[in-house]
């Protein structure tokens, strides 16, 4: 029987197939927007993440960036996200993955993050190890904000440029090194895996952060998470090893 865990996998892997063969090839905007992009490459990434998680369960429910499908009132929620980085894979940087989670009502099970340029895989099952590419990984035991590095960053409004510039300077003057890199599933998969001290965002949604979230918490770090306080189904976030005082 299929495992919730090989079901996600199975999907992040498929849609890192249709994203490598599409990656610096001519894409089609759907909506080029004044801080981010469109692509229809977008929908079916997250098409084909939803055809191939529906044909196990067809009873669960979907939550994405580009929509939802299934069964609404289901306890089994997936949650989504078929290009995290689409600005930054748009342009040729090869920084960019899939994420996927499962949660059971407000209880995440299962969290899958797919780099498919780098060939790397983040999963993790609920109380059990989180692994990339089938090793364990931990979060980093530096325990200076002098020796950290912090990614910082910035979402798609003005009120979150305004919030998260000051603290990205706050950061470059405090810590090691401070980065904006564009993908927050990524940054919060570096935060689990220990490339990174600390990520820190304070406008996000869900899919961007959800199978990070377990990661990092299984890996032995902390997760701080706010709803933000005006717009609906966004949120600030924290995630760190829990080593280093951030004094934010």
């Amino acid at each position: 029987m299929q495992t919730f865990l090989q079901s996600a996998r199975e999907a992040a892997l498929t849609a890192g197939g249709l994203l490598r063969a599409h990656f610096e090839k001519e894409l089609q905007v759907d909506a080029n927007e004044t801080y981010d992009i469109k692509l229809e490459l977008d929908r079916r990434s997250q098409g084909l993440i939803e055809t191939l998680l529906l044909e196990h369960y067809p009873d669960h429910a979907i939550y994405g960036e580009e929509g939802t499908r299934g069964d609404a009132s289901s306890l089994y929620q997936w949650i989504v996200d078929p290009i995290d980085g689409t600005v930054n894979f748009f342009y040729g940087i090869p920084h960019f993955a899939i994420s996927i989670a499962l949660r059971r009502e407000k209880e995440i099970l299962v969290g899958v993050i797919y780099d498919p340029m780098r060939d790397e895989l983040w999963e993790v099952e609920k109380g059990s190890p989180p692994l990339l590419n089938g090793i364990p990984i931990s979060v980093s035991k530096r325990n200076s904000l002098s020796d950290a590095i912090v990614s910082v960053g910035v979402s798609k409004s003005v009120e979150s440029i305004d919030r998260g510039m000051p603290l990205f300077q706050k950061m470059v003057r405090s810590a090691k090194k401070c980065r904006m890199m564009g993908s927050a599933s990524l940054d919060i998969a570096y935060v689990a895996c220990g490339r990174l001290d600390a990520y820190i965002e304070n406008q996000i949604s869900l899919w961007d952060v959800a199978a990070g979230i377990l990661l990092v918490e299984a890996a032995g770090g902390q997760i701080e998470m706010k709803p933000h306080s005006t717009i609906s189904e966004k949120y600030s976030i924290v995630a760190s090893s829990g080593s280093i005082p951030l004094d934010l």
